[in-house]
């Protein structure tokens, strides 16, 4: 039977913390227990600094325990794109900056002895329907990265691949095991971390409100929340939801030792699996922005008939997960102090935040420190981008505009609650007002009110992954109501409901 949760949380042993129960004054707070998160606090607290972090759940419970678990420069066919629209030195210090991301990681696990299914292993993107991949190599060998031309028969798998690009030496391993690592490491340096502590609000100062109620005081603020939370800085604007969905599945025979993701649409992004044996798989895809698709049912099971066709047997996976990232209109991350705010973020890491995680945890420590960064201003948190990034920006908004006018006029419920199977959920008629339910597993009903905490947009039920979500900024909620991701900070209203 499948398992509906991510493999990585699902397989490490995460230490726990307490939640916040007093006010606190702090030199550094870092709000976010993920990837950029543990690594920002801890390189601080090397550094002498003093630092709290606080997470709305468990460290690395959300995206950055969700991953594929990649650490690579290697992030599909993108280097050739970087150089037409931002030019080779722009893309030179894009792949380098995650190659430095790559080797940061792996010294950190030697630093500090994390056991996380650290290896090394080449990075393949390729081609199956002609798409010219002989560019992208050229470009990439051309800015330093470790990066050539490659056979079909590389890949390992059954594909029928027409061009591929290998990167050497690149890195896959167990993220929730490498951020308990980081969390052990940060705690014995001196750090403190609170668990089940969301953070509300952050006013200038820097004070920052808790849904718990303490206070907490710092003299600098870092955001690390995959989107800042509110309207801080406006990034809800600047970047698009995008939600992936991942199985972990055992092959037929030996998995392939290398990672791969396809050029060609739609996405297959895999890497061995060692917790599955020797046959082990991880697969990635299914892209689509969060709150866009309603039945992801159909996005898992597209995974595992990839597999089944590929090695002609029918394949249950034993997880299926989903996570979700931000893009941005230029391709670049966002990583600095935000506008109008002394507060820090970093954000739009387009689905390979293990590297570029790392990279913006330097960024961070170094502006906090005042010390230089090469790759500051590549990734500068306020800039506005190149015209076709406004044209993007206005085309998104409109999108967004449209779904929130529309989406309330749409609102179609589908008969009572007496109409709400079992494993189920949707829109539902309550006394002539349409309210969201969902039914558990157990026969209770959870009922919302089905409009986004964030900025009102409507929500979509997800039946694959039983969750509420927004299309117009990427909040997502539970059935009851209680926040998964932000921006929201805010759970969804309940509706007066009759009993079932």
């Amino acid at each position: 039977m499948t398992n509906s949760a991510s493999v990585w949380p699902a397989t490490a042993t995460m230490p726990r913390y307490d939640a916040i129960a007093a006010d606190r004054r702090t030199g550094v707070l870092v709000v976010g227990g993920g990837m950029v998160g543990l690594t920002t606090a801890l390189e601080l607290q090397l550094a002498g600094a003093d630092v709290l972090l606080v997470e709305a759940d468990r460290i690395g419970s959300r995206t950055s325990g969700h991953t594929t678990g990649k650490v690579t420069s290697q992030h599909g066919a993108i280097y050739a794109q970087l150089a037409d629209r931002h030019g080779l030195e722009a893309a030179r210090q894009y792949g380098m900056a995650n190659q430095a991301g790559v080797e940061r990681v792996a010294s950190l696990i030697d630093q500090f002895g994390i056991d996380c299914e650290f290896t090394r292993a080449p990075a393949f993107v390729y081609a199956t329907e002609g798409t010219d991949l002989r560019r992208e190599a050229e470009v990439a060998a051309e800015l330093g990265l470790p990066a050539h031309s490659a056979d079909s028969a590389e890949l390992g798998l059954p594909v029928k691949a027409t061009e591929v690009v290998r990167f050497d030496n690149q890195v896959h391993l167990h993220p929730s095991r490498y951020l308990a690592g980081l969390a052990a490491a940060f705690t014995a340096a001196g750090g403190t971390i609170f668990e089940h502590t969301r953070v509300t609000e952050i006013e200038d100062g820097i004070e920052a409100s808790t849904e718990r109620g303490p206070i907490i005081r710092a003299d600098h603020a870092v955001m690390a929340t995959l989107l800042p939370i509110g309207t801080l800085g406006g990034y809800f604007a600047r970047t698009r939801p995008q939600q992936s969905h991942g199985i972990a599945l055992r092959l037929p025979v030996p998995a392939p030792a290398g990672m791969t993701i396809s050029a060609d649409g739609p996405t297959r992004s895999t890497r061995p699996w060692p917790g599955g044996g020797p046959n082990g798989l991880i697969i990635v895809g299914s892209g689509h922005e969060v709150g866009d698709q309603t039945d992801t049912d159909a996005a898992y099971r597209s995974l595992s008939d990839w597999a089944g066709s590929l090695w002609n047997e029918r394949l249950e996976p034993d997880y299926r997960w989903s996570a979700h990232d931000y893009s941005t209109p230029d391709q670049l991350p966002y990583v600095g102090k935000a506008p109008g705010s002394p507060v820090l973020v970093a954000t739009g890491m387009h689905k390979w935040g293990l590297s570029n995680g790392t990279v913006a945890a330097g960024i961070l420590r170094d502006l906090i420190l005042q010390r230089d960064n090469e790759f500051h201003l590549l990734y500068d948190a306020g800039r506005i981008g190149d015209a076709h990034s406004v044209a993007t920006l206005v085309k998104d908004n409109l999108k967004v505009g449209k779904e929130f006018a529309a989406g309330h006029l749409r609102r179609l419920a589908g008969g009572g609650l007496d109409h709400v199977e079992v494993g189920q959920g949707g829109l539902y008629d309550l006394d002539g007002t349409t309210v969201g339910a969902y039914c558990d597993r157990d026969g209770r009903l959870h009922t919302v009110v089905p409009v986004c905490t964030h900025l009102g947009c409507p929500l979509r039920w997800n039946q694959g992954d039983a969750t509420w979500d927004c299309n117009c900024h990427g909040s997502r909620f539970n059935p009851d109501g209680t926040v998964l991701d932000g921006p929201t900070t805010t759970p969804l209203a309940t509706p007066d409901t009759a009993e079932r």
